[in-house]
């Protein structure tokens, strides 16, 4: 709470001190109403000053009165506003992801995206899918997780970071069944991810990523788990 400190001898001591000094004095009652706050206390006029009483003033503003030897100390209550602390300036919301994990996982998702990109287009074309060819992406993708995982500094990352693994991980082992397939020299198919199970919760969850890059803050629904 705020305090003013206000001198015993300025408030009450010179109120009754006055009349017996038989210092000439003109009163006039008045009223004292504070913005904010109901009700109203007496105004007196002594010699063209004007007097409250500080008890009055204190149950007005819904304060406190306490004694320090020869002073008064009026304790102003602090509102909900001032009392909550104020946020860190440029510091993100509970919910929203920090600008270095933001970019990293912008970048990490990218470079699963290439990766993804690079498997369908092999199976498509029937293309040969070898490891050397396919662990240039993983390695970068890994890589770059890894960048992400540093960059982490919130809860909000720290989830998301948890999200951007799994999506990961489900990318690796699309690319490990592509991969074993044609080392078994298994047909397949042009269109045989067209409905792959694990390929749509890749892109269901690359599309939940993005959608959470976009609004800038944790948002799970789900999809990559």
């Amino acid at each position: 709470m705020k305090r003013i400190v206000c001198s015993l001898g300025l408030v009450f001591l010179l109120l009754a001190a006055l009349p017996k000094m038989g210092v000439p004095q003109t009163q006039q009652n008045g009223t004292l109403v504070v913005k904010g706050h109901s009700g109203q206390i007496p105004v007196t006029q002594i010699n063209g000053r004007s007097y409250v009483d500080v008890e009055g003033l204190a149950r007005l503003i819904s304060g406190s009165l306490s004694f320090e030897g020869n002073q008064i100390v009026l304790s102003l209550p602090t509102s909900s506003a001032s009392a909550s602390p104020s946020p860190t300036a440029g510091s993100p919301p509970e919910a929203a992801f920090s600008k270095g994990f933001l970019k990293a996982g912008i970048e990490e998702m990218s470079l699963i995206r290439e990766w993804r990109s690079a498997v369908l287009n092999c199976v498509r074309n029937g293309y040969p899918v070898t490891d050397a060819f396919l662990n240039g992406y993983r390695d970068q993708a890994a890589t770059s997780l890894r960048l992400a995982s540093v960059a982490a500094s919130t809860d909000a990352d720290r989830n998301a970071f948890q999200l951007l693994s799994n999506e990961f991980d489900k990318m690796q082992r699309l690319s490990n069944k592509i991969l074993a397939a044609r080392q078994n020299m298994n047909y397949i198919s042009p269109d045989a991810l067209k409905n792959d199970p694990l390929d749509q919760q890749i892109l269901s969850c690359a599309r939940s990523l993005a959608a959470m890059a976009a609004a800038g803050q944790f948002q799970d629904d789900g999809s990559c788990d």
